[in-house]
């Protein structure tokens, strides 16, 4: 059973048991989530215990919140897809949920929280499910790199030798073996270049993992491969954590990749067996994080005259410096600089709205920003729909009459997807990203036209 599921959109319908038992398991994740880049610590306002699913216990129905991925449970499988996309009353096709999923994967091929492979040479079977498709890049990209290149690097080993090799460790030689006979066993510290390291221990074990998971026989075949040439390295659980310890030199650079792939994985999933040993798996990013990290990425990898900066903390409201204020974004352009704040929300859906969407919070917090940076001009960042893309920007001003100047507090929608690759069967790519060029060359134009506006 398959259930699409659009943030704070549609809702669908599930029977009684499993409506309890994944509500459980879905508090259980939240409870004890590691703390990381993509999911935020516990909002205590909220009513319910976990911010993945809204279970609505009166009519028993399941509705998204703002994560995107997919949860599997006892035969179903649910993905949650972008509220972007949702249009009410629309069937969506194969094409359409595949065309969802590589918007996503392009998004995230920009994100700087990672580094991502940007090729795939086809989709086969993969092309209506986000997961199996990620599971899919990273096997290609590590068993590609494996076969090519062993990651071996030098560890601290203990070991009892019938010779010396690098330090004798005197003292554990004497307590251990000397004073029992054992005068043949040298107790020695010496460094090896290693293939049974740290590093290749997360690899296999996110290896193992995807491969427990996975449905799809291509992605066993290529996860079983990679096993494979790690077999001498031992089986060890490892989390997220344990990638960001992990520095590699210029030599094995491109081993990067694979580290990232490995901190999102571990990052986003949890996979148990649960109440009679059911098994349930989870894989969930917030979209908030996903679409301020691509505004971020794209800017600074594809618009080379602009200067960005991500989330800088060097400014309180207060002078006692408890409360800071976090602009997603700070810009120079011509030698004008520019606070851009990104907002994953829907706007200009209301026709008669008068405030076109744009929250009153959000021009409260806007409006510290322009009296505490000392900046004229702010911009509200907000993405385009699947069916409304307003090329007219909304600018709100606001007169400081302490400082007798005005703050342009200026919301335009940018478009991050491109409608014409909805329903097309896009399988025979030579690349998942080609069919993307028109759409980041509008974003190109679209961002350069907004920042010479203004000047």
């Amino acid at each position: 059973m398959r259930i699409n599921l659009f943030e704070y959109q549609n809702k669908v319908d599930l029977d009684n048991q499993h409506f309890e038992d994944l509500e459980k398991f879905l508090d259980e994740i939240w409870k004890n989530r590691d703390k990381n880049d993509f999911f935020p610590s516990i909002d205590t306002k909220r009513i319910e215990s976990q911010q993945f699913l809204q279970f609505l216990h009166k009519t028993g129905q399941l509705k998204s919140n703002n994560y995107v991925g997919i949860i599997q449970y006892n035969g179903i499988k649910i993905n949650l897809l972008p509220k972007i996309f949702y249009i009410s009353g629309r069937e969506y096709s194969t094409n359409d949920i595949q065309g969802i999923n590589l918007h996503i994967l392009w998004w995230l091929s920009y994100c700087h929280k990672i580094k991502f492979p940007n090729y795939i040479t086809r989709l086969g079977g993969l092309k209506t499910d986000f997961f199996e498709i990620l599971i899919y890049l990273f096997a290609k990209y590590t068993r590609k790199l494996l076969s090519a290149i062993q990651y071996r690097q030098y560890e601290d080993i203990n070991r009892d030798l019938p010779y010396v090799k690098g330090h004798l460790n005197f003292s554990n030689y004497v307590n251990r073996h000397l004073t029992k006979g054992q005068w043949n066993k040298l107790n020695c510290d010496y460094d090896a270049f290693v293939l049974d390291n740290k590093f290749n221990r997360i690899v296999k074990y996110v290896t193992r993992l995807l491969h427990r998971q996975t449905q799809n026989f291509e992605n066993k075949k290529i996860l079983n491969d990679i096993l494979f040439l790690l077999d001498e390295v031992k089986n060890e659980p490892a989390n997220a954590e344990d990638c960001t310890k992990i520095e590699f030199n210029p030599v094995f650079k491109e081993f990067e990749t694979v580290r990232d792939y490995c901190y999102l994985f571990l990052s986003n999933s949890v996979s148990y067996h649960y109440k009679n040993d059911l098994k349930i798996f989870a894989f969930l990013l917030p979209m908030e994080a996903i679409f301020e990290d691509f505004v971020y990425g794209f800017i600074q990898r594809e618009i080379p005259e602009v200067s960005i900066k991500a989330q800088s903390t060097r400014i309180f409201l207060d002078e006692t410096k408890n409360f800071n204020l976090r602009p997603d974004l700070l810009l120079r352009f011509n030698d004008k600089h520019y606070i851009i704040d990104t907002k994953y929300k829907i706007i200009y859906q209301d026709v008669d709205d008068v405030k076109n969407g744009i929250s009153q919070t959000d021009l409260y917090q806007m409006t510290s920003y322009a009296i505490r940076y000392k900046l004229s001009d702010i911009l509200l960042f907000y993405p385009n729909t699947l069916s409304v893309f307003q090329e007219k920007g909304f600018i709100i001003r606001i007169k400081d009459e302490w400082a007798s100047k005005i703050i342009n507090i200026s919301a335009f929608q940018i478009p991050i997807i491109d409608s014409n690759l909805m329903s097309k069967d896009m399988n025979h790519s030579s690349t998942i990203f080609q069919s993307f060029s028109y759409l980041k060359q509008n974003l190109i134009q679209r961002i350069l036209e907004i920042l010479g506006q203004i000047r």
